[in-house]
């Protein structure tokens, strides 16, 4: 008997730890079988959470002083995050396809939002972003990113060689976001403008855009954000705060400043859940903007690295989902992964970069976790359309194998 267990207990060390790479290969294998990404999906829920957890901890001061309810924020960040996972759902019934079929009836849309927040938004804090659909404020330039970036992929499934071997079809998309560009400055909102520009650079470089267009491309927009920032006085402040913000720390580097000491009182394992000072309203946008500073002053070091490699491993595997869609033949499929990936990675490096003083500051919140309705609601919207990427990438391999099988 004791023999028998022996032989066992070498069986199951050989094949975990002479054969890792077996392991891991059935733990993969495993996960196929299921309907959808496991891991995406536990990913998202958990980012979800702590953005629940930490939405309540920023807000409450502010709230308890504006609508003498502390959780008022909560509620609202509650009510979206249902509206958002209730779209998600529906997004995971629809084929892929339809997407793509829809894509110049979606560009259209975005593009009439954008003229629409012009001609009948409401200005807030010196900028008309918002559309009032009764009492749900709906931020125009949050659906028109998405539905660019659906246009965009498309169009490097129909002119994808176009766009590698002609100028002409490398230029098309681009007007389309010059266009964009301008809508969007008009309000103005520089920082969409830039996550863009950023995740369809990289695209067209992952499409097979030549080297040389890539870097023309390169250098003309950061020459362009550059005469943005230098012929507009609020941004050039921003930059200049960004640069030395304790040179004016009660004028135009405060929220950064504020924002650093956060992160310094937080130090390696922070001062405790609901613990922050900053939130006592010494740090402008706690619960929005600059969610990420309260993180670190509550639960330090160790509670961002946490959250960053979290967020880290969502964009790695949506950009898998993207690498196994292209290995199918699904081109769309891959190219709509790849931008919804290099979209969320992008804002939430941006927002990391804000928070923390290695960027000037931007309006840009933190995936999944800032409260923000518009940008809450349409990032749960393209995690579904993940999903369901996912979903129809791997009913395809299972169509295949049984084709194999029965041939």
């Amino acid at each position: 008997m004791k023999q028998l267990n022996l032989t066992v207990w070498q069986s199951a060390w050989q094949s975990v730890w002479q054969n890792p790479w077996q392991s891991i290969s059935a733990a993969w294998q495993r996960d196929d079988n299921a309907a959808y990404d496991k891991l995406f999906l536990t990913l998202l829920m958990l980012i979800l959470a702590i953005g629940v957890v930490m939405v309540t901890s920023a807000s409450m001061p502010v709230a308890e002083r504006l609508f003498n309810n502390p959780l008022h924020f909560t509620i609202r960040h509650m009510v979206y995050l249902g509206i958002g996972l209730t779209l998600a759902v529906l997004v995971l019934r629809v084929p892929v396809s339809w997407w793509h079929r829809g894509n110049m009836w979606l560009l259209l849309l975005g593009i009439l939002l954008l003229v629409a927040v012009l001609l009948f938004g409401r200005n807030v804090n010196g900028s008309t972003r918002w559309l009032s659909l009764g009492p749900i404020g709906l931020q125009a330039a949050e659906p028109a990113k998405l539905f660019f970036f659906v246009y965009l992929a498309s169009y490097l499934v129909r002119r994808h060689e176009e766009v590698r071997d002609n100028l002409k079809g490398f230029l098309k998309p681009l007007a389309v976001l010059f266009l964009f560009a301008v809508l969007l400055l008009m309000q103005p909102d520089l920082g969409t403008v830039i996550v863009m520009f950023a995740t369809a650079v990289a695209l067209l470089f992952l499409a097979g855009a030549k080297i040389w267009q890539f870097l023309c491309l390169m250098a003309t927009g950061l020459m362009a954000i550059g005469v943005l920032i230098v012929y507009s006085e609020y941004r050039w402040k921003r930059v200049t705060a960004f640069l030395d913000p304790w040179a004016d720390p009660f004028g135009s580097g405060y929220q950064l400043t504020q924002s650093l000491m956060a992160f310094g009182r937080g130090g390696w394992f922070g001062q405790g859940l609901g613990n922050s000072i900053q939130k006592l309203e010494y740090l402008p946008e706690a619960h929005t903007d600059f969610i990420l500073a309260v993180i670190a002053e509550e639960t330090g070091f160790i509670g961002v690295a946490v959250l960053m490699t979290l967020l880290f491993v969502l964009v790695y595997r949506a950009l898998w989902i993207g690498q196994r869609a292209l290995a199918k033949q699904l081109s769309f499929h891959g190219f709509m992964a790849y931008a919804l990936a290099i979209w969320i990675g992008f804002q939430a490096a941006v927002n990391v970069g804000v928070a923390t003083g290695a960027l000037p500051t931007k309006g840009l919140t933190l995936p999944f976790v800032s409260s923000g309705g518009s940008s809450l609601v349409i990032m749960l919207l393209a995690a579904g359309l993940l999903l369901r990427i996912d979903f129809e990438v791997r009913l395809k391999g299972k169509q295949a194998l049984s084709g194999g099988k029965h041939g």
